[in-house]
C-alpha cells in the first residue's frame, strides 16, 4: 500500500573507507565500517527514526520530523568524531537530509524529497551536515541548533536552485569559517553541459538537470548489466557543478579509460569524467566486450 506524507529523509555516508580497505583488507575494513553503521543506527532508533536501506557504506533512514533528523545528524557526527577506534582509522561521516512530501511503499521511500535529500548528502563534506533552508526553517524554535548559509545548489528536477545550509554540530566553533559560500549559482553546471552514453546500441543523452543515472545488476538501474562480477547497485553517474562524476559503490570496483590513456580503477570512490572514453563495471575495460559503456562529454 502506498501512502504519501511529509517526512524527513536522511543519508549518512562513511568517509575514509576507500583508504581503509586498501590498508586493512576487505574483511577487516568491512567489519570496521559495519561498526560505524551499527553505531549510527543506534542513534537513528534513539531519535524515533527508521532504517530504510543500507547502500554500501551509506545508510538511508527516515524521521517523522525535521527536528528529529537534525538532532540525530548532530549526534551521529559527535559519536563518530569521539570514538577513538574510528578516529584512529581516519573515518568520518557526511550527512544530508531534507524534509518534504514523500511516497512510502513496502518499507521504501520514493519521490522528490528523496532526491533532494540524496543531493544534500552528495554536497556534504566530511564532518558536515547539509540540509535545505526550508527544512531548517521549521526548526527555528530549537534554540540550540545553529547553522551557516552555503548558498544555492541545483537539484535535478527542480527549476530553481535551492538555498542550503550547514548545520553546526560542533560545540567548539573556533575553527569554523563564519560564513562559507560553498555552493554558489556561478558554480552550477554551465548551460549546454551534456554527456552521451552508449551501451549495447542504446544511446542515453544526459543533461545538467538529469537525475543521477544508476548502473548495476539490478533490473531497476538506469543501465542494467546482468553479470556475476557486477554488483546490484554498482555505480552512478551525475552532473555536479559542471562536472560529470562517476561514483563506484561496488564490491569489485570499476575501470575507466580516457581515450588511449591507461585505464584507472575506481573502487568505492569518485572520478570526474572528461572528454571521451569507456567504463567497465567489475572488470577491466580490456575484457569488457559488449558491456563497455562508452561516454562523451560535450
Amino acid at each position: 500500500m502506498s501512502v504519501s506524507q511529509p517526512i524527513s529523509i536522511l543519508f549518512a555516508d562513511v568517509s575514509g573507507s576507500t583508504r581503509l580497505f586498501e590498508q586493512r583488507g576487505d574483511v577487516e575494513a568491512r567489519r570496521i565500517i559495519s561498526g560505524v553503521l551499527d553505531a549510527l543506527l543506534v542513534i537513528v532508533a534513539s531519535h524515533g527514526g527508521r532504517l530504510v536501506k543500507t547502500i554500501g557504506d551509506e545508510i538511508m533512514c527516515t524521521f517523522p520530523a525535521a527536528l528529529q533528523a537534525a538532532l540525530a545528524a548532530c549526534d551521529m557526527q559527535r559519536r563518530v568524531s569521539a570514538d577513538p577506534v574510528f578516529v584512529a582509522d581516519s573515518l568520518g561521516i557526511r550527512v544530508g537530509f531534507h524534509h518534504g512530501e514523500a511516497l512510502l511503499e513496502n518499507g521504501d521511500v520514493y519521490g522528490d524529497a528523496v532526491n533532494v535529500a540524496a543531493r544534500m548528502a552528495g554536497l556534504a563534506k566530511r564532518e558536515q551536515i547539509v540540509t535545505t533552508a526550508s527544512s531548517f526553517a521549521g526548526l527555528s524554535h530549537a534554540a540550540n541548533l545553529r547553522s551557516r548559509p552555503l548558498g544555492r545548489a541545483r537539484v535535478a528536477g527542480k527549476l530553481l536552485p535551492l538555498e542550503i545550509i550547514d548545520l553546526i554540530w560542533q560545540e567548539d566553533t573556533s575553527n569554523l569559517t563564519l560564513i562559507q559560500r560553498a555552493v554558489r549559482l556561478e558554480d552550477a553546471a554551465p548551460a549546454g553541459c551534456a554527456l552521451v552514453l552508449r551501451h549495447r546500441g542504446r544511446v542515453l543523452e544526459l543533461g545538467e538537470d538529469s537525475a543521477p543515472l544508476s548502473m548495476g545488476r539490478d533490473a531497476s538501474c538506469g543501465v542494467s548489466i546482468e553479470a556475476e562480477w557486477v554488483s546490484r547497485n554498482h555505480a552512478s553517474l551525475e552532473c555536479r557543478r559542471g562536472l560529470w562524476v562517476f561514483t563506484d559503490r561496488s564490491t569489485n570496483g570499476s575501470f575507466v579509460r580516457f581515450g588511449e590513456e591507461p585505464e584507472l580503477r575506481v573502487h568505492r570512490n569518485e572520478l570526474p569524467l572528461r572528454q571521451s572514453g569507456c567504463i567497465s563495471l567489475g572488470q577491466s575495460t580490456s575484457v569488457g566486450g559488449a558491456d563497455l559503456l562508452r561516454f562523451e562529454v560535450r
